[in-house]
């Protein structure tokens, strides 16, 4: 059946175009019923036995939950117990459209076979789509669609022989719409009173939701934050210039303050200051708020002070901290929420000192998070676990938001729950890889087969060799180096050529680009590809034929290119070594074998390659990075020790270095509007500050107008017997650079890479664990004619939103393996007892400093003072960025800060 609708449109240039919008009806729409004789469904999904304990509902049922109760109930939907829900498709359709999580949560709900959700064409079911009536709005059509769809579900189910007391349960958050139900004869229920009737699962009531009635109720008191505009006015207001729009980033050192990355063009890089709980105004870490910015006489600069929350008086803070300085910024208010960054959050349940309480507060693992208050019956069971809380909303009279929660991970400071954790945290995708992505794996045994041969460069014969960490198994690159008959020399980089096997478009495809990137945790990888490609047919292993893509220079002595080629190969590695080994292999003068000579050719060149490099301005900067010597049983950390840099692990940095310059030259020369490229951009002059005043501190200079000056300066500021001093500062140089991105040629104008002094960058050296580098392969085998090309490949557009997923997958990345270093440093030292060991101050703040411990990697806050002790007296110097330290009479122990 066929149902359309014409009307007729003004378009911009004043004519009037007539559209037609057709809508197909069918009868042949399975139920999805197990019990159902009427419909010819081979694998129905909804059990015959669908019985769940409940005192209201003591037969077997279906559930029909409305867009409501997905939208805001999806952690009740996801739990085990619910089984046999029927998901209309009215209701995927709305929660599409308002929360992009919610609708891949349920989807996934969807797909898992145990669950029995089922999903219904309700909008093309003849006897279930409705028409919109007159004055009828969007949502109320939509909820009488639902309606209609559970009354038809419970007729057609009655009619089957065997379904005997089966019944349809409509669930819904809306009195109005639970009502109408009733009248039209459904059995409908609010979601809060069946899930509290369920006698086996009492738990599920923690996970409930709470409507905004509910969280008045539990808040009540005095009003503690301004409204919220509505977004029209917020709109209106960003239109005429009355408001900014932009990402609200918490200061997880300071709970009274925040700053406001404005969008929009012509605003890249402002930033607006946000100080004070009610300037804050209950926006959560990486939301999109609409900011008003205050008069400049009421600017403020950012607060010196380490401040958390610990129900300490907010408003005496927030007084202590309006002081004025030199280093005003702008500042101002949010005055509305433009969208909410809510997810769920890890953390830990502090119990409520009042007995029989169910109102607990939750903590955050990031402390970017405010606390969360939580109704729950089980606090003595959590505390001292690790669990997920989801926030409900943030009323104006609760000083925090008030949530619910989801699940328990395990106990605190056991190894797999924090490492679920910080997986959680830092949104690092680790399910084990679906049936569906490793379909599209080569069948084993694979092998390299004569067309292979046939359209690749046969380098077999090459003293080809890695050099990798120790314990490495994903091993992406191979080099080599000859000397050829005219003098020159013949360099060659080979990476893994990981797009034969994963190709455009199917599962395997999708999932990568979605991972992005392989994450390294302490002992432990989460591969962006299945095992097969990653440490087998991939891998560039010693002593196997492997398919590979290589770019290869002919060099003079000077390391200057004579010519570039590049082309898709087959090699065999001579020599899987680590840096140590490659390394006694160029320092053993005894050692002239073909692997020998083409490592320390390989070195001799990388020396010149790197002095170029440094001579046009390229930084070489530091951070405190330790490495982890593992229990072989227990995996747990028995030794730990900075890392060491040796000559091979520069060599091997260079190549790779001049590889991604050279195939980024390439791609962009033959696909200027769709090259996948790197830049790193220049910091703001203001980034540099403490850097500037930390040099300037021990009268050294630090020039910062160009990466060039940046550098020069670094090398020129040395103290005589403080030599760490230097690293010191290369270390607060990393902290002030801007984070390296992806990006699409045709949406940017600007490529240069800061650090690096290249014009022109991207990554082609990792595909094995980068999505990033499996695209430019792909360009780059287009731009060679060893492959062909796809739209996608093509479309700036879609390659602009790749590279958002990679730059956001990488930034993750980056985080978790932090917090898995962190972790372990801390289980390291749980039974060390107490250690005396040399630190350096790093920052200093208004009441704290920040200390490394170089050793260690270690970095904590101290505070100057313990909460009901005296400390001493503070006399700090913002423009030095420095503390006076005036200890009262008598002294008790002082601590030695010498540097």
């Amino acid at each position: 059946m066929l149902k359309s609708k014409t009307f007729v449109k003004k378009t911009r240039s004043g004519g009037v175009l007539k559209i037609v919008r057709e809508h197909y009806l069918r009868d042949d729409i399975w139920c999805g019923s197990e019990v159902c004789t009427e419909c010819k469904d081979d694998s129905p999904v909804l059990q015959r036995d669908a019985f769940i304990q409940s005192r209201l509902c003591t037969y077997p049922h279906y559930l029909i939950p409305d867009t409501n109760v997905v939208l805001h109930q999806i952690d009740i939907l996801e739990d085990p117990v619910m089984r046999n829900v029927v998901i209309l498709q009215t209701v995927l359709q709305e929660v599409r459209h308002r929360s992009a999580p919610v609708y891949k949560r349920i989807k996934d709900a969807i797909h898992e076979k145990e669950k029995h959700f089922y999903t219904f064409t309700n909008e093309h079911h003849r006897e279930t789509f409705v028409e919109r009536e007159q004055g009828e709005s969007a949502n109320d059509r939509n909820d009488r669609a639902i309606r209609v769809a559970a009354l038809w579900y419970n007729q057609h189910l009655r009619k089957a022989p065997c379904a005997g007391e089966l019944r349809v349960v409509l669930l819904t958050n809306d009195q109005a719409n639970k009502e109408k139900a009733t009248e039209d004869g459904l059995l409908a229920y609010r979601c809060e009173e069946y899930i509290k009737s369920l006698i086996g699962n009492p738990e599920l009531v923690d996970r409930l939701a709470l409507t905004s009635n509910e969280q008045n109720e539990i808040t009540g008191g005095r009003v503690l934050f301004p409204e919220h505009l509505p977004l029209s006015r917020i709109q209106t207001g960003i239109k005429n210039g009355t408001f900014l729009q932009g990402t609200f980033r918490a200061n997880r050192d300071n709970y009274l303050e925040a700053t406001v990355f404005v969008h929009g063009e012509g605003e890249d890089g402002t930033e607006v200051l946000l100080q004070g709980l009610q300037n804050l105004n209950r926006a959560v870490h990486q939301d999109i708020v609409a900011v008003e910015l205050f008069p400049r006489e009421r600017w403020a600069a950012p607060s010196a002070a380490v401040l958390e929350d610990d129900h300490a008086n907010d408003e005496d803070a927030e007084e202590e901290e309006a002081e004025k300085t030199s280093m005003l910024k702008p500042t101002g208010r949010v005055v509305g929420i433009i969208k909410r960054n809510w997810r769920p959050f890890c953390g830990m349940l502090t119990q409520s000192q009042i007995k029989e309480a169910t109102r607990h507060l939750f903590t955050p693992a990031d402390r970017h998070i405010p606390r969360i208050r939580i109704e729950t019956r089980q606090a003595s069971a959590l505390v001292g676990h690790r669990i997920i809380v989801a926030i409900d909303g943030w009323p104006r009279n609760s000083r925090y938001p008030n949530g619910h929660f989801v699940r328990n991970l395990g106990g605190a400071g056991d190894k797999e729950t924090e490492t679920e954790v910080l997986l959680l945290e830092h949104d690092v995708p680790h399910q084990p890889f679906s049936k569906a992505v490793l379909s599209f794996l080569p069948r084993m045994p694979w092998a390299i087969t004569e067309e292979d041969l046939k359209v690749r460069a046969d380098l077999r014969h090459l003293c080809v060799c890695s050099v990798d960490p120790p314990g490495c198994t994903d091993i992406d690159d191979a080099l080599h180096c000859r000397e050829l008959d005219n003098g020159n020399l013949e360099v060659g980089v080979h990476i893994a050529d990981v797009s034969h096997f994963i190709r455009p478009g199917n599962a395997l495809d999708q999932e990568a680009a979605n991972r992005g990137t392989t994450v390294y945790l302490c002992g432990k990888r989460i591969d962006m590809v299945p095992e097969l490609l990653s440490s087998d047919l991939c891998s560039l292993r010693s002593n196997v034929d492997r398919l590979a893509f290589s770019c290869v220079w002919e060099m003079n002595r000077n390391a200057e290119i004579i010519r570039t080629h590049f082309t898709k190969s087959v090699i065999n590695s001579k020599a899987s070594l680590t840096y140590a080994e490659a390394q006694m292999r160029i320092d053993d003068a005894t050692m002239n074998d073909d692997i020998t000579n083409s490592l320390r050719g390989l070195n001799a060149l990388a020396k010149i390659l790197k002095g170029r490099r440094i001579e046009k301005g390229a930084l070489t900067l530091s951070s405190p990075e330790v490495r982890f010597h593992m229990d072989s049983e227990t995996h747990d950390p028995i030794d730990l020790q900075t890392k060491e840099l040796k000559d091979t692990n520069s060599m091997v940095e260079e190549f790779m270095l001049l590889a991604n310059i050279s195939v980024a030259q390439k791609i962009y020369e033959e696909f200027s509007e769709c090259a996948l490229l790197r830049k790193h951009p220049a910091p703001p002059l203001s980034n540099y500050d403490i850097l500037v005043k930390a040099a300037k501190s021990r009268d050294l200079e630090i020039h910062t107008d160009s990466a060039k000056a940046l550098a020069d300066s670094l090398n020129a500021a040395v103290l005589g017997g403080f030599p760490y001093f230097n690293t010191l500062l290369r270390i607060l140089a990393t902290r002030c650079m801007m984070q390296a991105i992806y990006f699409c040629s045709g949406m940017d104008s600007d490529f240069r890479h800061y650090g690096l002094a290249s014009p022109i960058y991207t990554h082609f050296t990792s595909p094995i664990r980068r999505y990033s580098d499996i695209i430019v392969h792909r360009l780059l085998a287009v731009a060679i004619n060893a492959d062909g090309t796809y739209p996608d490949l093509m479309d700036k557009h879609k390659q602009s939103t790749l590279c958002n997923n990679l730059n956001y997958r990488h930034k993750m990345a980056q985080y978790a393996q932090r917090a898995s270093v962190a972790f372990h440093t801390q289980l390291f030292f749980k039974n060390k007892g107490i250690l005396n060991e040399e630190g350096f101050i790093l920052f200093v703040r208004k009441n704290a400093i920040i200390i490394l411990i170089a050793k260690f990697g270690l970095e904590g806050t101290v505070f100057f003072k313990n909460k009901g002790k005296p400390g001493p007296k503070l006399s700090f110097d913002s423009e030095i960025a420095g503390v006076s330290v005036a200890w009262p009479e008598p002294a008790a122990k002082k601590p030695k800060l010498d540097r």
